[in-house]
């Protein structure tokens, strides 16, 4: 079984850098891109359990959702995952949103 650890390690550090920024911080960005990585890992495992459905959009709970959100994008997908190589493109997906955030 493939070690999703520096997934859902990279994500719970994300998570918890957004659950102790200000609500200004938020507002100027980081609960969007929260979001977009969140629907993002969602899509991917939609696709690696179930190809060639249509894939659902993980809606928008608000930005005080969004950490929540993004870990369980992160769990699923971690699930999901059945190689190494997607399992780095995950992790350079997190990496590059916790910088696009300034978190």
């Amino acid at each position: 079984m493939l070690d999703t650890t520096p997934l859902t390690a990279a994500v719970d550090q994300f998570a918890d850098r957004l659950r102790a920024a200000p609500q200004s911080r938020l507002q100027r960005g980081a609960a969007a891109e929260a979001l977009a990585l969140a629907r993002e890992l969602s899509a991917r495992a939609q696709r690696l359990e179930d190809p060639g459905t249509v894939v659902r959009e993980m809606p928008d709970a608000g930005m005080f959702a969004a950490a929540d959100q993004v870990t369980v994008a992160a769990r699923d997908l971690a699930v999901a995952l059945r190689g190494a190589g997607e399992l780095g493109e995950a992790v350079e997906l997190v990496e590059a949103a916790v910088r696009r955030a300034g978190v």
